[in-house]
């Protein structure tokens, strides 16, 4: 997320989404790629560009991680003045956003009938100010943030799909040959399909689905944003072939997802939006940041006033990605400042910490963790490499050497020979794995080819550990489902010990290692374990309308907690269908997912400066 999904949500808050990260990675990363990088799937006949035109000027919106709750959360009803700091003194709205982070991915995709689309969607979502229909020259980016900027904005849909290597939705749209698999894979579409009918009836418009009691919840996760489920399962019902609810969608975001609370007219004028958050001694942004005064300050309960590392370092792939779009390079220069700054500092045992401070640029606790707080922030390390079409060096220089550090302080074996990543905290080791640092052995086995050739293999083998232990805190609980967290000490191997860390909220990074894994070796096994956890969904989170986290996985009798979460349409069941799809949909040639699952296309600057295409297949699909 830009903050990935965090931990620490008690029994009571379950309801809460806890791992998403700016305002902008939901709403950027959702919506940037629903725009842009759905481009690819999108019928020709789309026009999308409503979305970003202004009806009627607005307040001002704060916006910000989703850290906070989840750490607000797990403070829970012990701290109640921590969760005031949701809202400003002056009653402004502080906006949480799936951001960039970890859980995935970038954008919303979708899936086009019988081909890729056309030139037509492409030229009604181009940046450029002659494209927009009711456009007057205030909406031209006049901002400083422009410096730098081109001035032909429109983005060249047709040669950039010249440049995939394989077309996006396959051959057949991924159809395996194997009748049990396809089997498999039609269940995990009737689940989405009951998901989203359930939503549709009883939560239509609102965030996300409480089934039980068949309403809808907004919360203060997204702000005052409201459809988070129908964004988020954009790409996810493109993909699996449900058009009708699809096109439902699309109708739906077409005309009444209301974003003046965050922004005016486009995505280009929100990332503008966003950029005051930079504004600080060192170029670190602050966790918070006021839409219309520009103001930015950081969350009241991090340390010392600090960011936090899976927040700022899960940016650049949005920011990347919405430079190639508005061909302004500001948003690439910012992210690449936070890099050139992490390089510069002094990093404790080659670890990076998870809280830094945006005015000195220090770090304030030595605090880390894979999972929640630092988790995303690795992940796109490795997929800023792979997104580059692997010309990224500094990337891949700063990935190899943070998974060094982690091998030799973070990475233990278990004296039942599991292997899982501890925590530390300033050189003490906190024995505990969190549910979602188990997204790193999809991490460690994407990332296995491009280390040094000797070591290829001892990836290979860590990822494939790291996942089977992660499978093992599933099948140590009754329910087959795991633990928000998991330890290894007092006699305890991948199980929770805390009433606290029992709970599952449909949560998606084990599957997602599981579906890594299987693309990346084939062994039969992680299909199977992915049939697991369906059979496990089915059984204790499936209820009549929709379907809900559980509070103790241990429990024979399941009580839930009333909440489906969105990131279960986009990330739980994505990753499932995709496991049990082809390799070639969605191939991780051209696609990298970001933290919340939604695809980024690989950006072959090669081919794009040139004239020719990697691929000239892809045209004709």
């Amino acid at each position: 997320m830009v903050f990935r999904k965090l931990p620490g949500v008690s029994a009571s808050g379950m309801g809460l989404r806890l791992s998403q990260k700016f305002v902008f990675l939901l709403f950027l990363s959702g919506l940037v790629t629903l725009c842009f990088g759905a481009l690819f799937f999108l019928p020709d006949s789309v026009r999308l560009k409503r979305i970003f035109l202004s009806k009627t000027e607005s307040q001002p919106v704060t916006v910000g991680s989703e850290n906070d709750v989840r750490e607000h959360l797990k403070k829970g009803a012990k701290d109640p003045e921590h969760l005031r700091g949701i809202t400003s003194a002056k009653g402004e709205t502080s906006t949480k956003l799936k951001a960039l982070g970890r859980k995935p991915s970038v954008t919303n995709e979708a899936k086009t009938d019988k081909k890729v689309a056309g030139g037509e969607a492409l030229e009604d979502m181009t940046l450029s100010r002659s494209k927009t229909d009711s456009a007057s020259k205030d909406e031209k980016v006049t901002s400083s943030s422009n410096q730098g900027a081109n001035t032909d904005t429109s983005f060249d849909y047709n040669k950039f799909k010249k440049c995939l290597l394989k077309p996006p939705l396959g051959i057949e749209h991924g159809k395996p040959s194997d009748p049990q698999t396809l089997q498999r894979r039609e269940k995990v579409k009737e689940m989405m399909k009951f998901a989203w009918d359930n939503y549709k009836s009883f939560a239509w418009g609102r965030n996300e689905l409480r089934p039980l009691t068949r309403n809808g919840h907004i919360g203060n996760m997204f702000g005052g944003l409201r459809g988070a489920s129908i964004v988020d399962s954009l790409d996810t019902l493109y993909i699996m072939g449900l058009m009708d609810e699809y096109n439902d969608a699309k109708e739906w975001v077409e005309t009444s997802l209301d974003l003046n609370s965050m922004f005016k007219r486009k995505v280009m004028v929100l990332g503008e939006k966003l950029l005051p958050a930079f504004n600080t001694p060192t170029g670190i942004p602050r966790g918070v940041i006021n839409l219309g005064s520009g103001t930015s300050w950081s969350w009241g309960w991090a340390s010392a006033g600090s960011s936090i590392l899976a927040e700022f370092g899960t940016l650049h792939l949005e920011f990347v990605h919405l430079s190639e779009l508005s061909n302004n390079d500001i948003y690439t220069e910012k992210v690449m400042n936070i890099r050139k700054l992490l390089n510069k500092i002094e990093k404790p045992h080659g670890l990076y910490p998870n809280f830094l401070s945006p005015v000195s640029g220090n770090w304030v606790q030595h605090h880390v963790s894979i999972g929640g707080l630092g988790d995303s922030f690795y992940e796109y390390l490795i997929k800023s490499y792979l997104m580059s079409d692997k010309t990224d060096e500094e990337a891949k220089k700063m990935y190899y050497s943070a998974l060094e550090a982690i091998e030799a302080n973070l990475v233990q074996k278990s004296p039942g020979g599991l292997t899982y990543m501890a925590e530390w905290r300033g050189g003490i080791l906190d024995h505990k794995m969190g549910h979602l640092a188990c997204f790193s052995g999809g991490m460690v086995v994407i990332g296995a080819d491009d280390g040094a050739p000797e070591k290829r293999q001892h990836y290979l083998d860590l990822a494939a550990e790291i996942t089977h232990t992660c499978h093992e805190s599933y099948s140590r609980s009754a329910t087959k489902l795991g633990p928000e967290a998991f330890r290894f000490d007092g006699g305890a191997e991948a199980t929770a010990t805390r009433l606290s860390d029992r709970y599952y909220i449909l949560r998606p990074e084990v599957i997602e290692s599981y579906m890594y894994m299987w693309r990346l070796t084939h062994d039969p096994k992680y299909r199977e374990w992915g049939w697991e956890a369906v059979e496990a969904l089915e059984q204790h989170c499936r209820v009549e309308a929709g379907f809900s986290g559980i509070r103790d996985v241990y429990a024979q009798t399941v009580s839930h907690d009333n909440m489906q979460q969105s990131f279960f349409l986009s990330e739980t069941l994505k990753y499932l269908y995709l496991l049990f799809s082809d390799d070639d949909l969605l191939p991780l040639e051209d696609w990298v997912f970001n933290t919340e699952a939604h695809p980024l296309p690989v950006v072959r600057k090669s081919c794009l400066q040139g004239e020719g295409g990697t691929h000239d297949k892809t045209t004709s699909e």
